[in-house]
């Protein structure tokens, strides 16, 4: 390819971006962002990006509509700048929660986001863990969909766990922990739950397959308020496995998410750095496996124009 690879980053996740562009061996790119007194996003990119393949590392979490307009001021102004390809790296695709109408006059949130990124400049999308499957075809520039599976499936086979059953706290979430089974050579269960509203589990009314006795990882992409995850390890508790185990790719951890961890029989919660997580959050519990270099090398094989899957698969 005959332009050079560049990395830029917003203010959601700096750390992460410094990580990657130090896998890389390059320095962040220059860029200048500042609010107007109004709170207005303004940037400015401090050196030429004319032609070149730039990528953009940008999670939208919380706030998740302050980082998401940056997101889209930065692209544009990537745009203007005459960049040569301009990729998005979404580590944590915020609204894609809302990614189908369950009950009448409802948006389609992830949607609108698709097109919102689009319509900014972006090329093309690299992000991990979608939420959901859809998601990605709601996008008609190309996308790259990176899981954490393998990194956290090693985190678990090194630790030399006996007994293990993965556990999916949702049947929603059946799909993942299936694959994260596969990952760990294990057997599966699924948690039954009713959900009133959002962040809000009514009840567990069953669970389903075999969890007695065994060491359960509980699997979830998305950890917000932690009720459900905290929820199914009760359940599971109940129901006479020897320990409960969590893992995610997305720590959101907002309000009561780390009081309810804390409290809960859960032994480690094991999650990726795909959004911050505050030195307040980092309880003896949580442990954080680095994205970074996955990100890394899917970004350098994208610049190259070579498989990005291959650095994953299934294992059946």
């Amino acid at each position: 390819m005959s332009f050079r690879l560049k990395i830029f980053t917003g203010s959601a996740n700096p750390g992460l971006a410094e990580e990657v562009a130090e896998g890389l061996g390059l320095p962040l790119g220059e860029m200048e962002t500042f609010r107007y007194a109004d709170g207005e996003v303004s940037v400015r990119i401090a050196e030429s990006v004319r032609g070149e393949d730039v990528f953009v590392i940008q999670p939208t979490g919380p706030p998740v509509n302050e980082h998401l307009i940056e997101l889209l001021v930065i692209l544009d102004a990537l745009r203007r700048a005459s960049a040569g390809r301009v990729t998005a790296v979404i580590p944590y695709f915020g609204y894609a929660r809302q990614d189908r109408k369950t009950r009448p006059r409802e948006p389609i949130t992830s949607k609108l986001v698709a097109n919102l990124l689009t319509a900014a400049g972006a090329d093309r999308i690299l992000t991990v863990d979608l939420h959901a499957g859809q998601i990605w075809g709601f996008f008609d520039i190309p996308l790259d969909h990176l899981p954490s599976r393998p990194m956290l499936g090693a985190y678990f086979r090194d630790k030399g766990l006996r007994n293990v059953v993965v556990v999916s706290p949702d049947i929603g979430g059946t799909g993942r922990a299936r694959e994260f089974a596969a990952e760990l050579r294990a057997p599966i269960a699924i948690i039954d739950k009713r959900r009133d509203r959002p962040n809000q589990v009514k009840e567990i009314t069953h669970v389903i397959g075999k969890v007695y006795r065994r060491t359960a990882i509980l699997v979830d992409d998305i950890v917000d308020t932690a009720g459900t995850l905290t929820a199914a390890a009760a359940a599971l508790l109940a129901r006479g496995v020897e320990g409960v185990y969590a893992c995610c790719a997305h720590p959101i951890l907002s309000g009561p998410a780390i009081e309810r961890l804390a409290a809960s029989p859960i032994r480690e919660i094991v999650v990726t750095n795909t959004v911050p997580v505050s030195e307040a959050k980092r309880i003896d519990k949580v442990r954080i496996v680095s994205i970074a270099p996955l990100l890394a090398e899917a970004i350098r094989r994208i610049h190259e124009d070579r498989s990005v899957s291959t650095l994953f698969s299934v294992t059946s």
